[in-house]
């Protein structure tokens, strides 16, 4: 069969995405995969066809400046103190069940006017329609905010899939602000329907949510009812680049990595952690600490000597000789993580309403495993806490043993391989 996956702006997301593409490729499936103009390199150095869809998005110029629209895209204010622990005390940390602004519906409304705005003008539209309707797709899979995707599958009669990164944010939304439709209104229909109504198709909620959603996620991230959820192992891919030699060699002490992860680096989204306060919190630690941060993010902060500080390494080969993992709680890190057993501190950017996108439902769910540290959200974030997080786990030796069974289990589900067979069921039962 032929499968079209469809990405959104952003190479984390698109890795997510390469391995089962290239299962299915392996299996004897024609794949290509579409995406804005500005991945087609990447795309490209995945070793996969690559279809470029719509205009360049320029995203970096585009976060920089804001995006320009009548109805701007609106911040979560925050709350910079958080929720309390029993104590009363305030614990400088996010809870996964709550909403920005208080109100599931505006948190919806506002995810569909950065999708539409940022990621996908009304151009991919008929771009993407006319590729598919050219190369005549069996299954379509898309990321979850990849709507043109979901249009096109419809025109065409593929089937539709989508994949999701961690946490189902649509899922979840949807699932919130279903009884307020019908008197509030529905965003993503609003959207859609005008769109799906020029090809002569119309609007359910399989376009938006898929016949059913592939998920790499650990099941204990949390997915919401209603959904046909197809579990996969989360298989980490972290692009081509070379691996210096120094990284096999057995450190002398504890390996430490720090992270902010790639998606805050492309679009230079704001809100992380400052690269300062992440050296003061290693400076004095009696580990050897690889800091993947570039000239950029590094800016004028001062390297302490037992901080080596590189521009990219794969994970896949540093995280294997290493004790800890500090990182902003993005899916790659995560997966590379969870495959190589190592314990996590978790410090989630602050940008947009960053939650959703899964930082604090990952944090909370190492946390209560006991295989990581939720260190607070960058906006109470400092070095001291950071550096007492780092001591925890690293001194006790139980969060070690706990990021090592979660290894088994995230290598007891289903590979991409393994689910090949599956998608091919699926896809013939769906497609119209």
């Amino acid at each position: 069969m032929r499968v079209l996956f469809v990405t959104n702006p952003f190479r984390a997301h698109l890795y997510v995405q390469v391995p089962l593409a290239w299962a299915l490729r392996t299996a004897g499936h024609e794949v290509v995969i579409a995406g804005p103009p500005d991945l087609a390199d990447a795309i490209a150095r995945t070793g996969l066809p690559g279809v470029a869809i719509g205009d360049m998005l320029n995203l970096e110029a585009m976060m920089a400046g804001g995006v320009p629209s009548d109805d701007p895209i609106r911040m979560t204010p925050g709350d910079p103190a958080g929720p309390c622990d029993p104590r009363g005390l305030s614990t400088g940390k996010s809870v996964q069940g709550d909403f920005g602004w208080g109100d599931p519906h505006i948190e919806l409304e506002d995810l569909t006017v950065g999708v539409r705005m940022a990621f996908f003008p009304e151009s991919t539209f008929d771009d993407l329609v006319g590729f598919a309707r050219q190369w005549k797709p069996d299954l379509v899979i898309t990321d979850p905010t990849a709507l043109p995707g979901a249009v096109a599958a419809r025109v065409v009669g593929a089937a539709h899939a989508r994949m999701t990164l961690n946490v189902d944010r649509i899922g979840q939304l949807r699932a919130a602000c279903g009884p307020r439709f019908d008197t509030a209104g529905d965003p993503m229909r609003d959207w859609l329907e005008p769109i799906l109504g020029r090809y002569g198709c119309e609007f359910d909620e399989s376009v938006v949510l898929g016949k059913w959603t592939i998920s790499p996620a650990p099941s204990w991230i949390g997915q919401p009812d209603g959904v046909h959820y197809v579990p996969v192992r989360g298989v980490p891919f972290n692009g081509p680049a070379a691996t210096p030699r120094w990284v096999y060699e057995p450190p002398t002490r504890k390996r430490v990595c720090i992270t902010q992860g790639i998606s805050h680096r492309d679009a230079t989204l704001s809100g992380g952690s400052s690269a300062q306060d992440l050296l003061d919190a290693v400076a004095d630690l009696d580990a050897e600490v690889i800091a993947t941060l570039n000239a950029q993010q590094l800016g004028s902060a001062t390297l302490p000597d037992n901080v080596r500080a590189v521009d990219f390494v794969p994970f896949t080969s540093l995280l294997p000789s290493c004790s800890a993992f500090v990182h902003e709680g993005g899916v790659g890190s995560l997966a590379s993580a969870l495959e190589y057993g190592v314990p996590q501190i978790i410090v989630p950017n602050d940008f947009k309403v960053e939650k959703w996108w899964g930082p604090v439902a990952i944090a909370h769910g190492l946390e209560e495993r006991g295989a990581g540290v939720y260190a607070g959200n960058s906006t109470t974030f400092t070095a001291d806490v950071l550096r007492d997080s780092l001591k925890r786990v690293l001194d006790d030796p139980s969060h070690a043993a706990n990021a090592a069974r979660l290894r088994t289990e995230v290598r007891a589900t289903p590979s991409p391989n393994d689910v090949v067979p599956a998608l091919e069921k699926l896809t013939a039962e769906h497609r119209p």
